[in-house]
């Protein structure tokens, strides 16, 4: 397992050479396509080696861990002095100090602080196994999107943006390696390392086309992330001197022997922290609706699929620490809050991907949400919601980036009749939509898993809270995802023209869809076999939280879903049909789409969804939003601060 687990990290840092210095675009092409192929491989052939040895918990040290202890301190700080340029370089001088402060005072602790032990550095266990597979294949099939989509983005659409596709597609690879390395540290220093990695590749993707709007985003990004880098030296800064261990796993357990000593609660407080500003929570979430500015492949890979994944793995990691405490109320409310209001947000704005990137955070705040009661049915919601949305949002991202390609817009209300145009794209779109809220697709059903859960925590007030958020975030969930799909399936005006979408595209897209089916027919296995030990592994011998009755019927509705359909399809292929004009209030002028008045006026039939911006709109509430839970984070970290203080 070290020797796979080492070529996991390694291999992509190495690979991604590959493509930085090869510039013809076939030979490039190929590079990417082995190096994801590797990493796929990789990825899966550790997870099995692992399931197949017994599944349990495989806590080991790098071999050479002193010489790769020293890459991640000078790794460290190269980055700090990087980040402090280029701060220097767009005069953003704050987040050089944010830097320097989060390299300067674990560096100098792990050089001249207290003598740790020889503790293990990794640690392989059922979490790391989803993260090490949804990076893998995940990740590698966005990489392969990522190919077609640049040759257009740079050919065809943007031919005013430098062409550096090989510094993205180089990036790509930089990513997996932090991401595997991420979820399989075990000690906070080496975990740091990874951490900034992740971000200083947001920070650069998102920069990618060097105009105004995206410097800033990007800065925007990189400080809040910085932020939370701030979080993880605090953490590591008490480990260190008051509990001599860097050790993540370690500080959870003295948080749970000791629940009532906020000083235990001090690291987990700040752990929690740097999470929720990753994860793009409230008052953290303008970074990641900054982030859309970037190439589509970067928002699916990073901002959706698994960089922000991150945030919540370290909220999973360390959920058993926060269950009935401040650290989890303050983590349950920011998640619920976060569900709701991002959810809102969402039915005021008709930009596809910004609707993506609102739904992305609110189902995050879920997850969140759920990481901080720390029950074992939040959990299990927790860890299913990660799997589903992973391939959902990612395939979203992808297919709405492919509209924008063949239509020329990703705005919703251009998308009228979709499926009549293009049934390819349209397939694709209303099976990450329905992932999304539709039975039996998992998103629904760990809502269900997670009010049942919110209803048995222990404070009142964090319960009602909870129930409310989920109710309510769940009602808007539904209006803006059901305003899309009817746009889809509504007549068109558009005439039928090519599609311009790649075939490698094509490939990525259609093998997202195949995993979100897989998911709920492989539901009954995933449940027993993969999230049941992961609970048994956290809580002890639990119960199965969904029967399998329960079970039974998901996979019953998935079948109506789609072979209902598909037999009507089969028997009505081919026969003479009689298309029937729609009334439209007036005289029917030859189609659907024009009538004649009451006046006598002719008259354009012009449908259009409904978006409340001046109810709920971004100008109206997103400061508010971001004053609510700035104080929510602030009043529990005071308390917690200020108890281990005494």
């Amino acid at each position: 397992m070290e020797v796979l687990v080492t070529a996991l990290i390694c291999f992509p840092f190495l690979w991604a050479i590959l493509p930085a210095v090869i510039h013809n675009s076939k030979r490039r092409a190929f590079a990417v396509y082995l190096g994801c192929t590797i990493v796929t491989i990789l990825s899966v052939a550790t997870a099995l080696k692992w399931y197949l040895a017994g599944g349990q918990a495989l806590d080991f040290r790098l071999p050479y861990q002193h010489l790769f202890g020293e890459i991640f301190m000078w790794g460290d700080i190269f980055l700090m002095f990087f980040i402090t340029y280029l701060s220097y370089k767009h005069k953003r001088l704050i987040i050089s100090v944010l830097t320097i402060v989060s390299t300067v005072v674990p560096t100098v602790l792990e050089k001249f602080g207290p003598k740790l032990g020889l503790a293990p550095t990794m640690r392989f266990d059922w979490l790391t196994l989803i993260m090490v597979l949804i990076i893998g294949v995940v990740g590698s099939l966005i990489g392969i999107y990522a190919v077609g989509y640049m040759h257009g983005f740079h050919i065809h659409h943007h031919k005013e943006v430098k062409d550096r596709r090989s510094f993205f597609l180089s990036m790509i690879f930089v990513f997996f390696g932090a991401m595997f390395g991420l979820v399989t540290s075990a000690n906070l220093l080496g975990l740091y390392f990874f951490w900034e990695v992740t971000s200083v590749t947001s920070f650069l993707l998102i920069g990618y086309t060097r105009t105004d709007e995206a410097i800033n985003n990007s800065f925007k990004a990189l400080w809040m992330n910085l932020l939370g880098g701030c979080g993880l030296t605090v953490a590591i800064s008490v480990g260190i001197i008051y509990f001599h261990t860097a050790n993540l796993y370690d500080m959870i357990s003295a948080a749970e022997l000791n629940p009532n000593d906020m000083l235990c609660l001090l690291p987990i407080s700040m752990l929690a922290f740097a999470a929720l500003t990753k994860s793009a929570q409230f008052p953290f979430s303008g970074w990641l609706l900054g982030a859309m500015v970037a190439p589509t492949p970067s928002s699916a890979l990073l901002h959706s699929a698994t960089m922000v994944k991150a945030g919540v793995y370290m909220l999973i990691r360390i959920s058993t620490a926060m269950a009935d405490n401040y650290v989890g109320n303050m983590v349950a409310l920011i998640g619920g809050f976060t569900f709701f209001a991002a959810s809102c947000f969402a039915i005021t704005v008709s930009d596809g991907k910004k609707v993506l990137a609102y739904s992305t955070i609110s189902n995050l705040g879920l997850i969140v949400a759920c990481t901080g009661c720390g029950y074992e049915e939040t959990i299990w919601a927790a860890v299913f919601l990660v799997i589903f949305h992973a391939v959902s949002k990612s395939m979203l991202f992808q297919c709405v980036g492919a509209i924008e390609t063949t239509i020329g817009s990703r705005d919703v209300e251009e998308m009228q009749g979709l499926m009549s145009i293009f049934p390819k794209l349209a397939f694709i779109l209303m099976v990450g939509i329905a992932g999304m809220f539709l039975a039996p697709f998992g998103m629904l059903i760990s809502k269900w898993a997670a009010l049942k859960a919110f209803i048995d925590t222990s404070s009142v007030y964090v319960s009602t809270l909870m129930v409310l958020f989920i109710c309510f975030g769940s009602a808007t969930t539904m209006f803006y995802w059901t305003k899309w799909m009817s746009k889809i399936l509504g007549a068109s005006k558009r005439e039928k023209s090519r599609d311009l979408t790649k075939k490698n595209e094509y490939i990525s897209m259609f093998f997202h869809a195949f995993m979100m089916i897989a998911l709920i027919l492989g539901f009954p296995w995933l449940s027993e076999n993969v999230l049941k030990p992961l609970s048994d592994e956290m809580f002890g011998d639990v119960k199965q939280v969904i029967s399998y009755e329960n079970m039974v019927i998901m996979i019953v509705l998935l079948c109506g879903v789609f072979i209902i359909p598909f037999v009507n399809y089969i028997l009505t292929k081919g026969q003479k049909v009689k298309q029937v004009i729609t009334y439209m209030g007036g005289v029917n002028a030859g189609d659907n789409f024009n009538f004649i008045s009451s006046t006598g006026d002719p008259k354009e039939l012009e449908i259009s969804n409904f978006y409340m911006e001046e109810l709920l709109g971004e100008k109206k509430l997103f400061t508010p939003a971001i004053l609510i839970s700035s104080f929510i984070i602030i009043v529990y970290l005071i308390i917690v601060v200020g108890g281990a203080l005494q």
